[in-house]
């Protein structure tokens, strides 16, 4: 465990690693074996947070994901006991097409079911963190928490997170919750927040810190565009793909991520780098979540976790990078 920092996940008792580790890309990008290098190597390194989705795999191969996590878990070695282990309900998981009614989103039915096959999956008997992966505009939370306090109850799980709530609904989910007494409510919010997408810094992430809601940010590298995407291109001829490419179709980001590397080559900083160590940063922020493909991706992450960003370097990222300031000042004047 080299040097990892750890903090309790919002106002909880839980202690968890200021990075965690994110397993969207195995199965889809990363097999099986290299997998499970990958998972005992940020054990060795010190994370304990896993974060996954009933969801990934993706396609025909939904829970693939989940299931990689859970053969991992069937070598032993304490490798459950050590992990909080957190994944998410909302999604459909039939087959690519409209879903079998009651088989997405948080209805009572949905999530007992989802919990069962997830757990499944997984070869545990509970997960320590249940995330509502999207908001679900048609089913109260009196329903849902109702649901979330039997499973609670049989030892299913544990915490409850949201992932891509507005404010507002983190706000409404925790009255409803503190309303109905007994029942703790979220205790973390998993939002798309990284230097070039401030917008959670409006609402979302004064909500979290309100009510006591540890923040993960996802995507931390915005899709690759803020990992030295145009150095890459210069260097290996390695184009951007995906949320990047589509952002350095537009010459005003184009100069903006020219002028980040720029700034982070003058100190000295590998970009990727110092984005996950300016998220470490920021208020509320429990612990970016980093999704490696390849052990040396996982190794960059930790190294981040340990970059001290001087105050000029700090100063420089949010000229190029301006947050969009507090909620309601940031656009009622």
């Amino acid at each position: 465990m080299v040097g990892m920092e750890y903090t309790q996940l919002g106002r909880t008792g839980l202690k968890v690693s200021r990075l965690v580790l994110g397993t969207m890309n195995f199965g889809p990008q990363t097999d099986e074996a290299d997998s499970h290098a990958i998972m005992d190597a940020a054990l060795d390194a010190g994370i304990n947070f896993f974060d996954t989705a009933n969801v990934y795999g993706w396609g025909e191969n939904k829970g693939r994901t989940e299931s990689i996590i859970g053969t991992w878990f069937a070598k032993g070695g304490g490798r459950r006991d050590k992990v909080v282990l957190a994944t998410k309900v909302y999604g459909n998981m039939g087959a690519d097409g409209p879903a079998w009614p009651n088989h997405d989103k948080l209805s009572a039915v949905n999530i007992r079911r989802a919990v069962d096959a997830s757990l499944k999956r997984l070869q545990t008997d509970h997960i320590d963190v249940y995330q509502f992966h999207h908001i679900d505009r048609d089913t109260p939370f009196e329903e849902i928490w109702q649901a979330i306090d039997v499973l609670v109850q049989q030892g299913k799980i544990l915490y409850v997170g949201s992932s891509n709530f507005p404010g507002y609904k983190i706000a409404q989910a925790n009255e409803i919750a503190a309303r109905r007494g007994g029942t703790i409510g979220l205790v973390s919010e998993q939002c798309l927040y990284n230097l070039a997408e401030r917008r959670a810094e409006m609402e979302v992430i004064p909500a979290a810190q309100e009510y006591g809601l540890g923040v993960i940010p996802w995507s931390p590298l915005h899709g690759g565009l803020l990992g030295g995407v145009l150095k890459k291109e210069v260097e290996g001829g390695r184009r951007a793909s995906g949320r990047a490419a589509d952002a350095l179709n537009d010459p005003a980001t184009r100069a903006r991520i020219q002028s980040y590397e720029d700034l982070l080559d003058k100190h000295g900083v590998e970009p990727g780098e110092a984005a996950l160590a300016w998220l470490l940063t920021r208020p509320g922020v429990t612990g970016p979540i980093v999704g490696p493909r390849t052990a040396e991706q996982l190794a960059s992450a930790v190294r981040a976790a340990e970059l001290e960003l001087s105050e000029e370097l700090l100063t420089g990222l949010d000229e190029i990078f301006p947050g969009p300031g507090p909620s309601p000042e940031a656009f009622a004047w």
